[in-house]
């Protein structure tokens, strides 16, 4: 069996969630970690078992024995951490939100495709077998023509001002880490960006949205979605058609569960699909069937659809008039 050689870049919670899943994939090898100072690398790559360890960023993206570097970094740092790779021949996938703005995003494929290498972003929803199940039942005609879509992500935190989701320069608020998916679930039902964004946020004190809620409407249906910190929603989501319904669990994003219903509300299929590790190992697969095929680009997140999502969070900042420091 082949092993990819992973290198990480960011020891914080997702990095994390990553390695665990990189722990229980038999085609993974947890390389390389690098981190802003050689004590955290060290001691992170002594708890997950990874062979190096680098003090900087720039140490791990030269390193040439690398597959994969996935990087888990601020989001306001995503641009900058994935160029470097780049920039060095590296193949990346980069959490989500990929960049602070289309603009970046542009930039960072351009240096891909130049380069030669792959690229994705760490969107693990739409690699989980739940999520494909949705889809596949969707494009087959199950529930008929679409009509209405709704998706929320409500998380609440606390306020706090250290905190990378509260702070402006860290690239935080609501849109780029929670409205992001329910955006990528309305995009990959759409395929194509919506006639009419609109939108609105409460923005706090620091100068990023706390909360927002968005309206898309396409060619004969429209979507609602919720998103935000200040306060705590079940989190499903459900695509309506003129045939029937589909209906994802809690947490729409991870859940393992989603159920099929009729025009009447009757549950014609229920598909339970229980994670193998957390869920993120999904995402690495997609990534080493890429490597292994030679794709530049993943299938199952192609960079359209990061595209299209980035432009359409570009629109909601541009409506309420939130400026990250790094676009001033």
């Amino acid at each position: 069996m082949k092993k990819y050689r992973w290198g990480v870049i960011g020891t914080g919670r997702i990095a994390r969630t990553f390695c665990e899943a990189l722990q229980g994939c038999e085609d993974a090898e947890l390389y390389a970690v690098g981190s802003r100072t050689p004590e955290r690398a060290a001691q992170f790559a002594a708890e997950f078992g990874f062979e190096r360890s680098y003090g900087s960023y720039g140490e791990i993206a030269a390193d040439d024995n690398i597959d994969c570097v996935y990087i888990a970094t601020p989001m306001a740092s995503h641009f900058g951490d994935a160029m470097l790779c780049i920039e060095n021949g590296r193949n990346v996938l980069c959490e989500k939100s990929v960049t602070l703005n289309s603009a970046q995003l542009e930039k960072l494929l351009t240096a891909a495709e130049s380069r030669g290498v792959f690229f994705m972003e760490a969107m693990w929803m739409k690699c989980r077998p739940t999520y494909l199940k949705a889809m596949e039942w969707l494009e087959s005609g199950r529930i008929g023509r679409v009509e209405y879509v709704k998706a929320d992500f409500c998380n609440f935190v606390p306020y706090d001002p250290k905190d990378r989701l509260f702070a402006p320069e860290c690239g935080g608020g609501a849109l780029l880490d929670l409205t992001v998916y329910p955006l990528t679930l309305v995009n990959d039902i759409a395929k194509t960006e919506p006639d009419e964004v609109v939108s609105c946020a409460h923005i706090g004190r620091d100068g990023v949205d706390l909360s927002n809620t968005l309206l898309l409407r396409y060619d004969g249906w429209y979507a609602s979605l919720n998103a935000g910190f200040e306060l705590q929603n079940h989190n499903n989501a459900v695509i309506s058609g003129s045939g029937g319904s589909i209906v994802f669990g809690d947490w729409f994003f991870c859940t393992s569960e989603v159920t099929l219903y009729d025009r009447d509300g009757k549950e014609l299929e229920r598909s339970v699909i229980p994670n193998r590790v957390n869920g993120y190992e999904y995402e690495i697969a997609e990534v080493h069937r890429c490597l292994e095929a030679g794709s530049k680009e993943s299938a199952l997140v192609p960079h359209s659809s990061t595209r299209q999502v980035m432009k359409i969070m570009d629109e909601c900042r541009h409506q309420w008039g939130m400026v990250f420091p790094q676009e001033k």
